[in-house]
């Protein structure tokens, strides 16, 4: 007798606690042994995750309650990540959909859900964090309601149950209140509510691919729900590939999921979502089908990316010092490869041989790829990001987005003022008299920008920023640039604290003394809109001459720390940014001075080429 098997997605917004729920779930299923050492968030296994405690990757578990399977699909909270959310609803029956019982619905909660209502999802909601002090379940779940309404949900969909939890110390209530003091309504409720998987095992062998992995030893393997027939080792089958031709190939080793682990299984029935090894070329959104009688599934369709980013070889002074990936052909392997297991990055080439325009969801997703590149060896340089335009029946459009801002009252004016000039409209205001205020706007994709960094300086690092792609809007011409020059170091050398002492009066430094430079590199912003350039390698010159009074001493204001995704939020049109393992440095295009046009000049021309167009 085969067990009866559940699969189930939780999706939710970003740091709603997905991830420290599926936690608890694995401890109270038995999947870990009573003496093993366990880290938190078990499921983040990346270590950019782990750092900054957001999911970037779906992945697959699985616990087993009573005699019923729950294979289990992990997935991100972010916008960007969107493609992971996407390709992980097509394996699944169910979703547990989470919302904060505090801050309720936001941005990715409505993205989330608006594509599990569309594929029919039965979802289970789960209101978590109930033990926060400022925790309103009664709210939140009239907003919810309110959400489902808005996204045009049917009767059935409407009549979803509803468990409270506390993840962190793994709790699950039917009712707040209650005696229980495990997660067992949670399971109850995910047997109960989430159907089992439809599917024949006798009928015509269909497989979708929606995710890779690699294993050293096995080679690539392909992550897949099997939607009808039945699958054994070793046996031959054909390969529907995107362009329509059907590839036979053997199936050598088998895994379905348990826990973290996976199990080697002889053969697998319609309804499992299993590991197969022994593909190579295989693709996301392809089919494993039966060779004789191929009956390929649709592909999977993915939101088209709004941001693109120019990737280029590393080209500055310092080249080649710290990275041991530094050609072209290197990062085009390396981009090759990504695009692989990330099917929402599009990868185009330029007029140039050495550069490339990565096109994705956001610059939270471009700058998780660069970070990877970089812990990984690789030099390179990248531009400022740029939206992506599309031409419909003579029309240009480009992105607009959904921005909800969380703040305290006291912000309202400074938030709608930058918003103002970047071109937000808002939609939406709503105050919980909790001190804080929610405001939503719709604003085009160009205005998010470099607007995170403005407005948690702006707010004192107090805001909330949300986005979500809403939709096209008619291109609404140029939009207010960096509205502050740089601080560019005319010479190369090494930065001294005296140099600075006299520097730091005319803007913002970027670095302090002893740290190498090289002409045309950025080492601080200038409060005026005019680059300036600056000898930050001048030494104090030695006398003999007694001064009657003793020196100043020199004191340095701490320079501001350019993170990377600080730099690429920064950068103009003329600026890269210079990406190696060890430093992140920003730069000139044209690093000559005398060969490099004046700030005016270019804002001039950006005006010019744009009316021209």
């Amino acid at each position: 007798m085969t067990k009866s098997i559940r699969n189930i997605a939780i999706i939710a917004h970003v740091d709603h606690g997905k991830t420290t729920l599926v936690d608890a779930m694995l401890r109270q299923s038995g999947v870990f042994r009573e003496n093993q050492e366990v880290v938190k968030r078990v499921m983040d296994s990346n270590d950019l995750e782990r750092e900054r405690g957001i999911t970037i990757l779906a992945k697959n578990t699985a616990v087993t309650y009573h005699d019923t399977k729950i294979n289990i699909v992990d997935t991100p909270g972010h916008s960007d990540f969107g493609g992971e959310v996407e390709r992980a609803l097509r394996m699944v029956d169910g979703v547990l959909v989470l919302v904060d019982a505090s801050e309720g619905p936001l941005p990715q909660t409505r993205y989330v859900l608006q594509k599990a209502l569309a594929a029919k999802l039965p979802p289970i909601m789960v209101l978590n964090k109930i033990d926060r002090p400022d925790a309103r379940p009664a709210a939140v779940l009239d907003e919810i309601y309110d959400l489902f309404i808005d996204l045009d949900a049917t009767e059935d969909q409407l009549d979803f149950p509803v468990i409270y939890t506390n993840a962190k110390t793994g709790e699950a209530h039917r009712k707040i209140g209650d005696d229980s003091t495990n997660l067992q309504p949670l399971f109850e409720q995910i047997v109960a509510s989430i159907p089992p998987p439809s599917g024949d095992p006798a009928a015509t062998l269909q497989i979708q691919v929606t995710n890779l992995d690699y294993s050293d030893f096995l080679g690539r393997l392909a992550i897949a729900r099997v939607f009808q027939g039945t699958l054994k080792r070793g046996s031959d089958v054909g390969i529907a590939k995107l362009n329509g031709t059907i590839q036979p190939t053997k199936i050598t080793k088998l895994f379905t999921f348990r826990g973290l682990e996976r199990d080697e299984a002889e053969e697998v029935t319609a309804g499992e979502i299993v590991a197969i090894a022994g593909v190579e070329g295989i693709q996301i959104g392809e089919t494993i089908t039966d060779l004789e009688n191929p009956a390929p599934l649709e592909p999977l369709i993915i939101d088209e990316p709004t941001l693109a980013m120019v990737f280029t070889i590393n080209t500055s002074p310092f080249a080649g010092r710290e990275g041991q990936f530094v050609t072209s052909r290197d990062l085009r392997a390396r981009l090759e490869k990504e695009l692989l297991t990330n099917v929402s990055l599009r990868v185009e080439d330029t007029g140039a041989t050495d550069s490339f325009r990565v096109l994705g969801r956001g610059e939270l997703q471009l700058a998780i790829l660069i970070e990877t590149m970089r812990r990984e060896g690789y030099e390179l340089m990248v531009g400022k990001p740029e939206i992506v335009v599309r031409t419909e029946d003579g029309r240009r459009l480009e992105p607009r987005e959904l921005l909800v801002i969380d703040c305290p009252e006291n912000f309202i004016g400074i938030v709608m003022e930058s918003l103002g000039t970047r071109r937000g409209e808002m939609k939406k205001m709503v105050n919980h008299h909790s001190g804080r205020v929610r405001m939503e706007f719709s604003i085009p994709s160009r205005g998010l920008i470099g607007l995170r960094g403005q407005l948690l300086t702006d707010t004192r690092g107090t805001a909330l920023i949300h986005s979500l792609l809403e939709g096209w809007m008619d291109y609404g011409g140029d939009m207010a640039m960096r509205p502050t020059g740089a601080l560019v170091a005319d010479r190369a050398g090494v930065s001294v604290a005296y140099a600075i002492w006299g520097i730091q009066e005319r803007g913002e430094m970027f670095i302090g003394p002893g740290i190498e430079v090289y002409e045309g590199m950025l080492v601080g912003e200038n409060s005026r809109e005019d680059d300036m350039n600056v000898n930050i390698t001048k030494e104090k010159k030695q006398t003999n001459m007694r001064s009657s009074s003793a020196d100043e001493a020199i004191r340095l204001i701490p320079p501001r720390d350019m993170t990377l995704e600080k730099a690429i939020e920064f950068i103009a049109d003329d600026e890269f940014v210079e990406v190696t393992p060890k430093s992140i440095r920003l730069r000139k295009k044209v690093l000559d001075a005398k060969k490099r046009p004046k700030r005016w000049q270019e804002i001039r021309a950006s005006v010019e080429t744009s009316s021209q167009s």
